[in-house]
């Protein structure tokens, strides 16, 4: 990278001296054709106060050897030439500048030769009689001039060009020392001394860091609990098993352990299920499905899926509410509502309730899932939807919790851009409100 940078600025200063020099010998060329130009308007200035015959004489006076005065008549015959002979010359009456002088009383053009890389200059000016007055003078073109300079171009391009690659170096180690030292310092809170350009990059990428970090030790909590969670029923498994096996348990015991190792085993699926299903929402993408859903509908067809399940635990269920319509995932719909549903039958006490009802309101359809079981309290209301996280860890296993239930619900509403609200209070149950934008 420390090389690019040099690289580019070091071409970008190469483009700017060949430019600058270009646009150097094209301005002095103009500067010198108008210089040039404006020292002929004098000569001829001076010219006209002779007599056409005194100049055919040559009786004037001339201020400059290397100035051509010719005097061309109205119809374009030449009648003097200080170089050649007059009589030798073509008529000159449509030569542009001939042409302009006789319209608008002066003329001027520049002639090249190719050949000789030379430029003759010539002014024309009307006299007070007809005849046109024409001075000229022979220079440089601007190729030649641009050649002639070229030694010094070059002597100052290469000077500015160390100067540009010493600055180009200055600059480079000046944008890339501030990110040498954040990549180094980046795992600890050293304050790195950083231009102002550089500070939302430098936010961005602590900001990044630290979420990677973050992610980082949550997949590492998440391996460690996943782990201990199936160590726990898989050991459970492993020795029932064990004892049949070896004959020391009676028939009576192998009937209780036949139970227990059912029971573990479907803890273990479940278990299993809910790790699968949470691995799949971490990575939800574009290709997800959403739909417009009759949510009501969704809830009551789950309160009745769950009717037996709530009679088991000795709670009632039942479903208030009216046709509301929301844009979502039919699949994530039902396993929120299941997830909301169960936790409610699971934590709630005997002869308890679970209400669950759709409402709309102005800028929201609202589902909301409440109970009259044991509750929350305050510091356990932020921490259950991590996963794992069990507010009566006892009571969860032994009525087949997972701990990831809510966690699930978490990625479901962050992936519809819902709203999630918990009210509760110990011994008072808890209500699960959900917004969904209309």
């Amino acid at each position: 990278m420390r090389k690019r940078i040099n690289i580019y600025l070091m071409a970008i200063a190469s483009v700017a001296i060949l430019v600058t020099m270009l646009l150097v010998t094209v301005v002095y060329y103009d500067v010198f054709k108008k210089q040039v130009f404006e020292d002929l308007r004098t000569y001829t200035q001076v010219l006209k106060m002779f007599h056409p015959e005194e100049m055919m004489s040559g009786q004037a006076v001339q201020t400059d050897s290397a100035l051509r005065v010719t005097l061309i008549a109205e119809n374009g015959v030449v009648l003097y030439d200080t170089e050649v002979d007059a009589k030798s010359l073509d008529n000159h009456g449509g030569r542009p500048e001939i042409v302009e002088a006789a319209r608008t009383g002066e003329g001027t053009i520049v002639r090249t030769s190719p050949t000789f890389n030379k430029s003759t200059f010539y002014y024309a000016a009307r006299m007070e009689n007809g005849i046109i007055l024409r001075t000229s003078k022979e220079a440089d073109g601007m190729v030649s001039i641009f050649l002639g300079a070229l030694p010094m171009i070059l002597l100052m391009a290469g000077a500015l060009f160390a100067v540009c690659v010493f600055l180009a170096r200055y600059l480079t180690k000046r944008l890339i020392v501030p990110i040498d030292q954040l990549a180094k310092q980046l795992d600890t809170n050293e304050e790195v001394k950083i231009y102002k350009e550089l500070q939302p990059f430098v936010q961005t990428i602590r900001q990044q860091h630290e979420n990677i970090l973050q992610s980082a030790r949550i997949r590492q909590d998440f391996t460690a609990n996943v782990s201990h969670e199936l160590k726990t029923p898989l050991t459970s498994i492993s020795g029932y098993a064990e004892l049949i096996e070896s004959g020391m348990a009676d028939e009576k015991d192998v009937q209780r352990f036949v139970v227990e190792i059912h029971k573990n085993s479907k803890r273990l699926l479940t278990l299993i299920n809910d790790i699968i299903r949470l691995s799949e929402l971490d990575v939800i993408g574009e290709e997800t499905q959403y739909e417009q859903l009759n949510l009501s509908e969704i809830a009551r067809t789950c309160v009745e899926m769950l009717q037996m399940n709530a009679e088991k635990h000795q709670v009632k269920i039942q479903f208030l509410g009216e046709n509301c319509f929301v844009t979502a995932n039919k699949e994530m719909m039902e396993e929120l509502l299941y997830n909301l549903c169960d936790n409610a039958i699971r934590y709630n006490k005997k002869g308890g309730t679970v209400t669950v009802s759709v409402r709309e309101e102005t800028k929201d359809i609202v589902l909301a899932v409440q109970d009259t079981g044991i509750g929350i309290s305050k510091e356990h209301q932020e921490r259950i939807f991590e996963r794992f996280y069990r507010v009566d860890k006892s009571r969860s296993k032994s009525t087949g919790g997972t701990g990831l239930g809510l966690a699930i619900v978490k990625h479901i509403i962050a992936s519809h851009k819902a709203r999630l609200e918990l009210i509760s209070e110990p011994g008072e149950g808890t209500t699960m409100l959900v917004y969904f934008k209309k």
